[in-house]
């Protein structure tokens, strides 16, 4: 077993691999880069190393630095991580050239199953079944387009190079064709340096179910069964679980059968993932096809950890080691039943914009933060309260998995883990995911990866709080905490009664008004206390008692049970600047606290103007000076995060300037382009 790894990689996968490392008494080093000085990846090794700056060509994707590293450090071998470097065949065999071991598959095998064209045409020879497409190395434009009326649409377009969903679009008709081509293949140069596109026909209703497998040195292989992660957005999981839900043994052991075969057709070694996409028939049966191996961990590993009791990370440092494989497949057993949400960086109801921003509040359930005992919770983290998540890296802020021995028991734990994360700095995907978890589709396990799509109307824009109970829970918070700041006892235990703030009258009633604004609607929030009557709440010119504790004596923070009308709920409120953030177990909200003089005199137009919605690179313009734009037109297009963001036109007007120019770095906010509105564009 070696004594000392490198891990090129950041996050919580730098995290993952060190944790296991750890136990097994291995040595790790981090490499880092600007952005990254005090992350908490650094920390969890024993030895850090600055590679360069922030942006991933700087640093993450210097292989040849990080080669240098890992021979200064006197490290054996490296442990790529996933994303980066993890399926780069020029690092794999460089690594083998400086005399260290590359914890992945032999170069060969990633080269083979690195571009989609040529891996599909190996899996036709080794029996696999593919999907109806076009996998030929011809790439004029014309003659993709020729290839896809001939599949007959849909189509997807793929980049040969790439994954996790970039360079990848659906097109339903063939006018929409090149367009979509151009797209893909901007976006697969950018990501992948390879602008190669592959074409299949789109399977309607598909489910995505892929086959963990592993292979050691001596020639032995096994599958640790099966992962659903037909939950979707932007071609980018969401949830994943296994075992597959509907999934019988005999298409386990097909499909198991298949992913093998795969594995041995390049001679494969450590871990592997193996794609299908799955076509479920009106008769209940399933057919399976080949889409992908991808050559390195997944990030959704742990829910295989999960329900086989196994560590993933270790059994690759002893294959990678030269050890062979822990167990035969007779040995391996599935129990119970796992779930992994990856909680995100992004604003749903906003097309899943990524955010950026400080986490001021990182709340967590109770968990373990590796070994998952059967029916726990498991968090896998990068970060730490206070750290920033910014432009340069993925928008993933957390993975959490969640076992029971049954699927049911799975979700409901799954939402009890979602309902006690709170995370106030930055938008997240948090609420979003408990409204996937209780969603009918997968409640009742009808999968497929237009789930999202098809229940929009319960997923998004979705506040499960309300005005009242929003309303209740700041005033209850303002309160609170006024009283906590006043009512201090001095030596002799007296509290001074005219020190009150809480609005006591010695007669009659008294009134305070309370500024708010909620889903962004002014709002105001009249409270009278009466002698005989206690708190009365108008909210909407509706009048309800209000009565509240304090949970939790440990800061002005804690958790508050609140009765307001005739709702009772324990709410936990956070503030940050005039915004309360409100989470109880109906959902989380957020309410701001308006303090009238603070705002006087402010001014909200932004007349014409277009701003870039966070930081990143201008890829290109779509219109010039003077032209006339109807509203929803695309304007510009935005590369952050790894993503492409087409920015519209908020109205129909008259393009009066361009600000900037393709390529140029631009911050959040920064004005992108001016539009003149109708009545200047005619004045």
């Amino acid at each position: 077993m070696f004594k000392k790894i490198l891990i090129a990689n950041r996050g919580e996968i730098a995290c993952r691999v060190a944790a296991t490392a750890a136990r097994l008494a291995i040595r790790t080093v981090a490499v880092y880069s600007d952005a990254d000085a005090g992350a908490k990846h650094v920390q969890a090794c024993d030895e850090a190393v600055h590679i360069g700056g922030s942006a991933p060509k700087d640093s993450y994707l210097r292989w040849e630095k990080i080669i240098e590293v890992a021979k200064a450090t006197g490290a054996q071998a490296i442990h790529p991580g996933y994303g980066f470097l993890s399926e780069n065949e020029a690092f794999a065999r460089a690594c083998a050239v400086a005399g260290l071991v590359f914890i992945g598959p032999p170069p060969s095998a990633i080269l083979a199953m690195g571009l989609k064209a040529e891996s599909k045409q190996l899996m036709e020879k080794a029996g696999v079944p593919l999907v109806p497409g076009y996998h030929g190395s011809g790439q004029g434009a014309a003659l993709l387009q020729s290839e896809a009326d001939r599949i007959g649409y849909p189509v997807l377009i793929k980049a040969s190079a790439g994954g996790g969903g970039k360079g990848m679009r659906a097109v339903d008709k063939s006018e929409d064709f090149a367009d979509a081509l151009a797209s893909c293949k901007r976006e697969a140069i950018n990501s992948f340096g390879d602008d190669a596109v592959l074409i299949e026909k789109y399977v309607q209703r598909p489910r995505h179910i892929e086959i963990q497998v592993f292979g050691d040195t001596q020639g032995n292989y096994v599958y640790l069964f099966e992962r659903d992660c037909s939950v979707q957005r932007r071609h980018q999981k969401v949830l994943e679980e296994a075992p597959a839900p509907g999934m019988t043994q005999a298409m386990r052991e097909q499909m198991g059968a298949a992913a093998v075969a795969a594995a041995r057709a390049v001679n494969y070694v450590g871990a592997g993932t193996v794609e299908f996409i799955v076509e479920q028939k009106p008769d209940g049966s399933m057919t399976f096809f080949f889409m992908e191996m991808n050559t390195r961990l997944q990030v959704e590993h742990p829910v295989t950890e999960a329900i086989t009791g196994l560590d993933l990370v270790e059994w690759q440092l002893r294959v990678a080691s030269g050890e062979p494989l822990p167990l035969q497949q007779s040995e391996l057993k599935i129990n119970g039943h796992a779930i992994e949400a990856r909680i995100c960086a992004e604003t749903p109801d906003n097309n899943f914009l990524p955010a950026t921003g400080t986490l001021h509040v990182y709340g967590l359930p109770p968990c373990t933060t590796f070994a998952l005992a059967n029916q726990g919770v498991r968090v896998d983290s990068g970060v730490r309260q206070g750290d920033t998540i910014s432009p340069f890296y993925d928008s993933m802020v957390a993975k959490l998995i969640v076992h029971g021995s049954t699927r049911e028991e799975a979700l409901a734990r799954m939402d009890a883990a979602l309902m006690q994360t709170h995370i106030v700095g930055l938008a997240t995907n948090v609420q979003f995911l408990r409204h996937v978890v209780g969603s009918a589709s997968f409640a009742t396990a009808q999968l497929d990866t237009a789930l999202i799509p098809r229940e929009a109307d319960v997923l998004f824009n979705q506040d499960k709080v309300g005005l009242p109970l929003a309303a209740a829970a700041l005033v209850a918070h303002t309160l609170d905490q006024e009283a906590r700041k006043v009512q201090v006892a001095d030596a002799q235990g007296w509290i001074d009664p005219w020190a009150r703030r809480d609005g006591w009258r010695s007669h009659g009633a008294s009134l305070r008004s309370f500024s708010a604004v909620y889903q962004e609607q002014p709002e105001l929030l009249q409270l009278t206390r009466a002698h005989t009557k206690g708190l009365l709440l108008q909210t909407q010119g509706k009048t309800e008692p209000l009565q509240f504790e304090r949970l939790k004596k440990d800061g002005l923070s804690g958790a508050l049970d609140i009765t307001f009308g005739n709702q009772r709920i324990q709410a936990q409120v956070y503030d940050h600047g005039e915004v309360l953030h409100v989470f109880t177990p109906l959902g989380a909200t957020t309410i701001t606290r308006v303090d009238a003089l603070a705002h006087a005199g402010d001014t909200h137009s932004e007349g014409g103007r277009l701003t870039a919605p966070m930081p990143g690179k201008v890829v290109s313009f779509a219109v010039k000076a003077g032209d006339v734009v109807k509203k929803g037109q695309p304007l510009a297009i935005m590369d952050a995060m790894k993503m492409e963001h087409t920015i519209a036109a908020p109205a129909d007007g008259v393009v009066a300037e361009l600000l900037f120019a393709p390529g140029d770095q631009v911050t959040e906010g920064a004005e992108l382009l001016r539009l003149e509105l109708p009545e200047k564009a005619t004045a």
